[in-house]
């Protein structure tokens, strides 16, 4: 096929902008899917992006267009998954920029574009919903002439819900595009891998851009940085559907079904060559994705410890971004530290736990990681409070910083810097894209990890974005907070905080506890404490039965007997008794007021 008439390109917008429906308009107008099999959001496949109106996963599908291939991938637009749009975008020579006419640019919206414009695409700017009563398309194009300096005219307007203007779309990728960029390396295969998945029946599947050469089918093929070796089974386009062909050409974008085991011999980035004329460079593959919120997952039963471990395994298989290794708690017993990219990925891995493998699971407090420096110079890089070691012993604990942008109205700015302040952040720039603001702010991860955007969303009435980098790590005087259920602490409740916030939250923790820890039969001290010191108590009163209903007589000192005789029991309760917690008090962290 003549690389001339290929074109790869994908769809890039803030999360509800109208991707997936402008993408569900090209595979109408093109033929792709036929009326009859067509639904709203056809790409996202999963149940949970269905529900939720989300893309989750990047997808890829190819179209055919007035002689030309087009190979689109829909990318997601959450600021958690931003790691698959900049996988996406290494597999590409366009960007689609979608910017919702109701609402304009948001800060998924920059992010993107810069991604877009430090990969070197050309981007073909698009304003969707204009059918819409609250469409105002010239303050929007205004917006993005101010962004991208294109000129207005540049600018295509269309509806993703009735499909106007959307082969403009596709006739603009045509003329304006470049075709399949040329590495130099013609004569050996190099392909690289930007997604792959494990299925059940087939092993593992990889989706590829070919840069050089071709792939057949039943070639013995080489990932060079895992140096593994397996067979192409089975290549072809998705359409969205896999299609099978003889092999895979340069330029083009697809999928291998390999014999391999397991996505860890295949890995997001690894460059494939061919095992009988390998290649001697690989492709500049992706930075290895660390995950900076870490939560503990258990299984309600332990009996389900091991069904968890696999499902997280399997779920693993497709997802880079998760990393995960065995725990134990002396309350909820085993169970497995997780760590994600944000809480929406948590929320997601969460919901596809408890759905596709039916597991009932408690999820402690989420952390970030932190990096120690004890006195005698050793290094340890900690996942949650409860390891970390003896405070006498530590010389200096540093916190992730994250660098965020926040687009607001104008007429917002003053409730968004007094919460960025409430978060120990401080403001670092402040522009405007004619009637928005956008605050460039710094702030430690561990604060925004709670509720701080539903505390944005509150203060802005839904109209601010949020988008977020990890910037650095900082040395902050911190303090590792514990919390002490009738004198036993528990660590899976412990939390790191700054030394000024600890009095605050300690008090404000054990007020919730109050609420979700049931009464026993003898008095329940909660208590938070910073190492020996006590900073903040509640006390859960005991249940009281009246031992002296049965006396009939107004004899006092037979009541007093009694009641001493009662005392006695709930000391003795108390010395002896196990408190049951609830799994409701390992999520109170989650919500702060």
């Amino acid at each position: 096929m003549d690389t001339s008439k290929i074109r790869n390109f994908c769809i890039i917008a803030h999360i509800d902008h109208g991707k997936s429906t402008i993408a569900d308009r090209m595979m109408e107008l093109t033929g792709t899917v036929e009326k009859r099999e067509m639904k709203a959001q056809l790409l996202d496949s999963m149940d949970l992006e269905r529900e939720k109106g989300i893309t989750i996963k990047l997808t890829p599908v190819q179209m055919r267009w007035k002689g030309y291939t087009l190979n689109l991938i829909d990318t997601p637009g959450h600021v958690d998954f931003s790691y698959e749009v900049s996988r996406s975008l290494q597999a590409v020579e366009a960007a689609i920029l979608v910017v919702d006419a109701t609402q304009g640019i948001q800060a998924q919206t920059l992010a993107n574009v810069y991604l877009a414009l430090e990969q070197d695409l050309y981007i073909i700017p698009v304003i969707n919903k204009i059918d819409l009563p609250a469409a105002d398309v010239d303050k929007v194009s205004a917006q993005i002439v101010n962004l991208l300096g294109c000129k207005p005219e540049d600018i295509i307007p269309v509806s993703g819900k009735t499909g106007f203007n959307v082969d403009k779309i596709l006739d603009a990728i045509i003329e304006q595009a470049p075709g399949p960029r040329q590495t130099g390396e013609q004569k050996m295969t190099r392909a690289l891998i930007f997604d792959s998945y494990f299925d059940d029946y087939r092993g593992v599947v990889l989706y590829v851009r070919i840069f050089d050469g071709e792939i057949p089918k039943n070639s013995e093929i080489r990932m060079m940085a895992t140096a593994t070796d397996g067979i192409a089974l089975e290549v072809g386009s998705l359409t969205p559907k896999m299609t099978p062909e003889p092999s895979l050409k340069e330029g083009n974008i697809g999928y291998i079904v390999t014999n391999l085991k397991t996505t860890r011999e295949a890995k997001v980035g690894d460059t494939v060559t061919l095992v009988k004329a390998p290649a001697n460079t690989p492709l500049p593959g992706y930075k290895n994705v660390l995950p900076f919120v870490y939560a503990g997952f258990f299984p309600v039963s332990n009996d389900q410890y091991n069904e968890l471990k696999d499902a997280v395994e399997k779920l693993a298989m497709s997802d880079s971004a998760l990393h995960f290794e065995p725990e134990n708690s002396p309350v909820l017993g085993f169970g497995l530290r997780i760590g994600f990219l944000g809480l929406l990925h948590m929320d997601i891995i969460r919901e596809r736990l408890e759905r596709e493998f039916n597991l009932d699971l408690v999820i402690t407090n989420p952390s970030t990681n932190y990096e120690v420096t004890l006195a005698d110079g050793t290094e340890l890089n900690i996942r949650s409070a409860s390891d970390l070691p003896d405070q006498s012993t530590v010389l200096e604990i540093r916190e992730p910083w994250v660098k965020g942008e926040i687009i607001v109205p104008q007429n917002m700015i003053g409730g968004v810097l007094g919460l960025i302040n409430e978060k120990r952040g401080h403001q670092t720039n402040l522009s405007y894209i004619e009637d928005r603001a956008v605050i460039d702010f710094e702030a430690p991860m561990a604060n925004l990890l709670t509720d701080f955007y539903d505390q944005l969303k509150s203060i802005t009435s839904g109209y601010a974005s949020f988008n977020y980098e990890l910037a650095d790590y900082r040395a902050e005087d911190l303090v590792r907070l514990d919390f002490l259920v009738g004198g036993n602490r528990i660590d899976a409740l412990s939390l790191m905080c700054h030394r000024s916030e600890a009095d605050a939250l300690g008090r404000e923790i054990t007020k919730k506890l109050k609420e979700v820890i049931p009464r026993q039969n003898y008095e329940v001290a909660l208590q938070a404490a910073i190492g020996a010191k006590i900073i903040a108590r509640e006390t859960i009163g005991a249940y009281r039965k009246d031992v002296t209903v049965k006396i009939h007589t107004g004899d006092r000192d037979r009541k007093a007997k009694l009641l001493e005789k009662q005392k006695r029991g709930k000391a003795r309760m108390k010395r002896f008794g196990k408190i049951d917690i609830p799994s409701e008090a390992f999520t109170v962290m989650l919500k702060r007021d």
